[in-house]
C-alpha cells in the first residue's frame, strides 16, 4: 500500500479532531463506569431488580442517585457519540474518494473481536460486540437524509421501549408454572454466581461469565442491538446537522434540544421511580414496567445531558473544565477495558475476591479513584504516544498498516 494512501486512510490527525467529541466521550466514560461497576459485584440475574434490598443509609442514597440519574443515561450518551464519530469518519473517507464500507466493516469486525474477548476474559456485560453489530445498520443508512436518520432512530428506540412496556403487561398473563420455571433458572444462576465469583479459579469464573452471558446477555441482543442502532442514527443526525462543529454559533439549537428532551426525560424517569426502585425479582410485572419507563426516559435524558455539556463548552470556564476529560475520551476504548480489568481483579476470586463485599457508596468511591487516575494518565500517555494502546491496535487492523506508536520529538 502506498504512502499516499496511508495518509488518506489513516487515523484522524490530532489537529483535525473535534475536541468537544473527545471531552463528551470522557464524561460518558465516567458515567458508564459508575453504572457498570455494580455488575461486577452482584449477580447478573438481579440486575433488573433495581436497588439491592439490603442497601441502607449512604449506600441506598448513592444507589438511588445512580439508578435515577446515571443508569441507562450514559451508555446512550456513548452511543450518540459513536454515531457522531461514524459520521465524521464517513465524511473524511468519502472526501478522499474511497469507499466507506470496507474500512468501516473491518473496524466493526475488530470491535466485535474485542467485545467477545472482553466477555470471555473479564465481564459478561460487554457492549462492544453490540456496537459492532448495531453499526451495520448505521452503515446501511449512512447516506439517507439526516431527518430520516432521526426519524428511524427515534422509531427504533421508542419501539424497543414500547416492547418493554407490553412485555410487562404480558408477564401478568404468563402461567404460574412457566413463571416458576423462569424464576428457577434465575435462582440457579444467582446461586452459582454467589458461589463461584468470590472464590472460584480463573477457569471456573470464565465458565460462569460465559454462562451468564448465554443466559441473559445473548437474548438481550434482540432488543439491545436495534435500540443501540437507533441511538447511533440520532448521533449521526446531530453531527451532520453541523450544530456541534460550531457549537457557540448554534447555542439556540442546543437550548431547544434541552427544552425538547427534558420534559419526557423527567416524566418517564419519575414514573419509573414512582413504580419502585427495588423489587423482589426482575420478573415482577411492576419491575418490568419500571425498567421500560426508565428506558424511555434514558435517551431524552442523555440528549439533555449532551445539550447541557455542549452549552457549557461554549463558555470559557466550562471549556476549561471539560477539556480535562478530552484526553481520556481519546483513549475511551483502552480505559473502558482497563476499568473492567481493574474490577475483575478486585472483585473476582482470582484477584482480591471482594465480590459482594463493597456497598454502592464504596463502589462509587472506587470509580472516582480509578477514573481520576485515568484522567491523570491520559495526557501523559498522549504526550508520548499518538493513540491509546487498544486504539492503536484497532487502527492497525482497520486501516491495514501500523500507525505510528510514539510521537516524534525535535531536538533543538
Amino acid at each position: 500500500m502506498s504512502a499516499s494512501r496511508h495518509a488518506v486512510l489513516g487515523p484522524v490527525p490530532a489537529a483535525q479532531r473535534l475536541e468537544i467529541l473527545d471531552a463528551l466521550r470522557g464524561v460518558a466514560l465516567l458515567g458508564v463506569f459508575a453504572m457498570n461497576i455494580e455488575a461486577f459485584s452482584r449477580p447478573a440475574q438481579e440486575m433488573g431488580a433495581g436497588i439491592p434490598p439490603e442497601a441502607t443509609g449512604l449506600d441506598w442514597a448513592v444507589a438511588w442517585g445512580v439508578h435515577v440519574f446515571i443508569a441507562g443515561k450514559f451508555w446512550t450518551m456513548f452511543s450518540l457519540l459513536f454515531g457522531m464519530g461514524f459520521a465524521l469518519m464517513s465524511e473524511r473517507i468519502a472526501a478522499s474518494g474511497r469507499p466507506v464500507a470496507p474500512v468501516f466493516l473491518r473496524r466493526q469486525a475488530v470491535l466485535l473481536a474485542f467485545g467477545l474477548l472482553h466477555i470471555v476474559l473479564m465481564w459478561w456485560g460487554d457492549i462492544l460486540h453490540s456496537y459492532a453489530i448495531a453499526g451495520l445498520l448505521l452503515l446501511a443508512m449512512r447516506e439517507i437524509a439526516p431527518r430520516w436518520q432521526l426519524a428511524v432512530g427515534l422509531t427504533l428506540y421508542a419501539g424497543v421501549g414500547a416492547f418493554y412496556l407490553v412485555n410487562a403487561a404480558l408477564l401478568a398473563l404468563v402461567p404460574d408454572a412457566m413463571l416458576a420455571d423462569f424464576a428457577g433458572a434465575l435462582a440457579s444462576g444467582r446461586e452459582a454466581a454467589e458461589r463461584i465469583y468470590p472464590s472460584g479459579s480463573f477457569g471456573e469464573i470464565t465458565q460462569r461469565r460465559v454462562s451468564d452471558y448465554l443466559q441473559l446477555g445473548l437474548q438481550s441482543q434482540l432488543f439491545q442491538v436495534p435500540m443501540i442502532a437507533g441511538v447511533f442514527l440520532i448521533g449521526s443526525w446531530l453531527l451532520r446537522g453541523g450544530w456541534l462543529r460550531a457549537s457557540a454559533e448554534h447555542r439556540g439549537f442546543w437550548w431547544r434540544l434541552l427544552a425538547w428532551a427534558l420534559p419526557p426525560a423527567v416524566l418517564f424517569t419519575a414514573l419509573g421511580v414512582w413504580l419502585g426502585t427495588s423489587f423482589d425479582s426482575p420478573l415482577a410485572p411492576r419491575a418490568a414496567l419500571s425498567v421500560g419507563l426508565m428506558l424511555l426516559g434514558s435517551l431524552p435524558m442523555s440528549l439533555a445531558y449532551v445539550a447541557l455539556l455542549v452549552l457549557a463548552w461554549t463558555s470559557a470556564s466550562g471549556q476549561r473544565v471539560l477539556r480535562a476529560f478530552a484526553p481520556a475520551g481519546r483513549m475511551a476504548l483502552t480505559h473502558y477495558l482497563a476499568q473492567s480489568l481493574v474490577c475483575s481483579l478486585l472483585f473476582y476470586g482470582y484477584g482480591a475476591g471482594l465480590w459482594g463485599e463493597l456497598g454502592r457508596a464504596a463502589q462509587t468511591g472506587l470509580v472516582l479513584v480509578v477514573f481520576a487516575a485515568q484522567l491523570a494518565i491520559s495526557p501523559v500517555w498522549l504526550a508520548r504516544h499518538r493513540h491509546g494502546p487498544v486504539e492503536w491496535l484497532w487502527r492497525w487492523a482497520t486501516y491495514g498498516h501500523r500507525p505510528t506508536w510514539r510521537r516524534a520529538y525535535q531536538v533543538a
